[in-house]
């Protein structure tokens, strides 16, 4: 009889130990699909934010040449207009044509040669280009 309970206590304890390991499987399996849940859907967002600012950059950069083009079209009709000029500096700054602005702010100093600020500033853009006077 003796020999039967160990039998039996063996047999108990590999299938306590079987059914240990399945739940801990089952755990671990379930542990990792709840991650994913999490995870995935934030992957996801991040790479639609990712596309989201990629497109407002590619907008705006439309929109400022969309701007530079009227500019340039005014200047064209009024080569020295002063407001389509100092437009066309800064459109051009934050299109990051450093030699067209430069351009545009000299044209604008030989047009107002009185202004000491159109002055200042072509130095600045000049001194920020690496662009030296002639």
């Amino acid at each position: 009889m003796a020999n039967a309970e160990k039998e039996y206590m063996e047999a108990r304890t590999k299938r306590t130990q079987r059914k240990n390991k399945i739940l801990a499987l089952v755990s671990l399996v379930s542990f990792a699909g709840s991650g994913l849940f999490t995870v995935v859907p934030a992957l996801q967002k991040a790479l639609s934010q990712d596309t989201t600012l990629q497109a407002a950059a590619s907008a705006e950069t439309i929109s400022l040449q969309k701007q530079r083009q009227g500019y340039e079209l005014v200047l064209q009709r009024e080569p020295n207009n002063k407001v389509a000029l100092e437009g066309l500096v800064k459109v051009r700054l934050q299109l990051k044509d450093g030699d067209g602005a430069i351009a545009a702010l000299e044209k604008l100093k030989q047009s107002h040669p009185e202004r000491e600020d159109y002055k200042i500033a072509l130095e600045d853009l000049k001194k920020r280009f690496g662009k030296s006077d002639e």
